[in-house]
């Protein structure tokens, strides 16, 4: 757990903690370091990677002139951007494809929500399910039995990560799909697979996925049934199991929470790279996070069960828009 400036205690997830309190200063801070880092900044500068995207220089780049500046820093047409099978990997057809993909599922398609949350225990949008938040905690009745958006976040509890690695941006979209008591696990792992190498061509070799290991601490017992379900797909030395730091996701210290199964990807292939995964090597990243909600954590730290099981996805989408041409970074 952590604690914030407030006093405010979390346990947070890696990607997004749902209860982040922020002063003032902090947010100054947090502005700061993107601006002096030049993240999402053109006309302050831009930011050279190593290859292995592990080490980062600050480059200071004037734009010369409205003429030279739209030539050198024009992005490709959407007609250059198509993989071997010629379909669309440009970012809107990204977004596009994974909207439609559950829509035909029966999903509605919602909007991002405001990245200033009605939620008063976050300041910023900082994951896709904020919006959520209520059905999962039983404080609303839900609208539609599932759901798709892509939703504009902004980085707060991990800021000093951007500039540092090759794949966390201050503004950042989340894609993510959501059940509120229709489908589970079977559906979510099944859907998620098939997107990725039905929908996106991404070589079934270079996936690998995690699952809950179990914490017998609080009584958990593993995620067996994540497990077999990837077992379908995946052969057994690439399904690996881990502890509640990467694998149980919790939205703070009270609240809806449950065990989560990642799918990583290792950009260089033709090796087995189940040693890699969760070590933070940039070759071999997240790219997605299937949490099954079906717990509320109360007061004291006891668990108990949710009377409807629930899930929450996301795959990051700046990571995609490389992974798909085979860049090795966000930023090539």
């Amino acid at each position: 757990s952590a604690q914030t400036p407030s006093g405010a205690r979390f346990r947070h997830h890696r990607g997004a903690p749902m209860q982040t309190l922020l002063s003032p200063s902090i947010m100054l801070r947090t502005a700061g370091i993107a601006i002096a880092r030049g993240v999402g900044f053109r006309r302050t500068g831009v930011l050279a990677h190593r290859r292995d995207g592990v080490q980062c220089a600050r480059v200071i780049r004037p734009m010369a002139s409205a003429a030279s500046s739209s030539t050198e820093m024009a992005a490709p047409k959407t007609a250059d951007l198509k993989d071997a099978a010629g379909k669309d990997i440009s970012g809107s057809g990204i977004r596009r494809r994974f909207l439609e993909f559950y829509e035909q599922r029966g999903h509605a398609r919602l909007p991002s929500s405001s990245l200033v949350p009605e939620d008063p225990t976050v300041l910023l949008t900082i994951a896709g399910m904020l919006q959520f938040k209520p059905v999962f905690m039983g404080q609303a009745e839900r609208a539609v039995p599932c759901a798709t958006t892509t939703q504009k976040c902004v980085r707060t509890n991990d800021i000093e990560n951007v500039g540092v690695t090759a794949r966390h941006h201050t503004f950042f979209e989340m894609l993510g799909n959501w059940s509120f008591g229709d489908f589970f696990k079977e559906e979510a792992i099944g859907w998620a697979w098939e997107l990725l190498t039905k929908v996106y061509m991404l070589p079934e070799d270079r996936l690998y996925a995690t699952y809950f290991g179990g914490d017998p601490a609080q009584g958990l017992p593993p995620d067996d049934e994540a497990k077999e379900i990837w077992l379908k797909y995946l052969p057994a030395h690439k399904v690996l199991p881990f502890d509640c730091k990467d694998n149980f996701w919790e939205m703070g210290d009270v609240g809806p929470c449950g065990p989560c199964t990642e799918i990583h990807y290792d950009r260089i292939g033709g090796r087995d790279a189940s040693d890699l995964v969760n070590m933070d090597d940039p070759n071999c990243l997240e790219i997605w996070n299937v949490v099954f909600i079906q717990f509320n954590r109360e007061e004291g730290g006891v668990l108990k069960p949710l009377p409807a099981k629930h899930v929450d996805t996301g795959m990051g989408f700046e990571r995609l828009p490389s992974i798909l041409p085979g860049k090795m970074s966000n930023y090539d």
